[in-house]
């Protein structure tokens, strides 16, 4: 399979809705995920990059800006997906390349990513790359 990695767009709103639905189990609105996409993609904090193949997107990845007061510049990684028929083609590898390309271009000194606890398969492709982990933690939220 061939495919080609660019920035997104707002027209790939519905492929990336889909993908965090099927992908990520996130059942989102389009029209809200629209406005979100559309806010990510006039902010410099945020990119975008999504893959290609035959027209249609199926894979995305989003970073943003991430600076805290004990540590140089970073970039988080907010989401990764990747359709499960295009998996183990090097599609997630090229789009973390992306971002990184994007991350120290922009002055970052390293990316960041959280992984889930239970997604072993995905920590394996992280560590693979040369990502490495230091420390479980666990995830709060408080709705508002």
């Amino acid at each position: 399979m061939e495919w080609t990695i660019r920035e997104a767009e707002l027209a790939d709103c519905a492929s990336i809705t889909r993908l965090n639905r099927e992908e990520l189990g996130y059942d989102f609105p389009e029209e809200v995920t629209r406005e979100k996409l559309r806010a990510c993609l006039t902010n410099p904090a945020h990119k975008i990059f999504v893959a290609e193949s035959g027209g249609e997107v199926v894979g995305y990845l989003h970073l943003e800006d991430y600076d805290v007061l004990y540590f140089p510049h970073m970039k988080n990684v907010l989401g990764i997906a990747v359709a499960g028929a295009c998996r183990r083609q090097g599609m997630g590898r090229a789009l973390l390349a992306a971002g990184e390309a994007w991350a120290k271009a922009d002055g970052a000194v390293a990316v960041r990513l959280v992984s889930g606890e239970g997604r072993e398969g995905a920590h394996a492709f992280y560590q693979s790359l040369g990502y490495t982990g230091n420390k479980l933690q666990r995830n709060f939220k408080k709705l508002l």
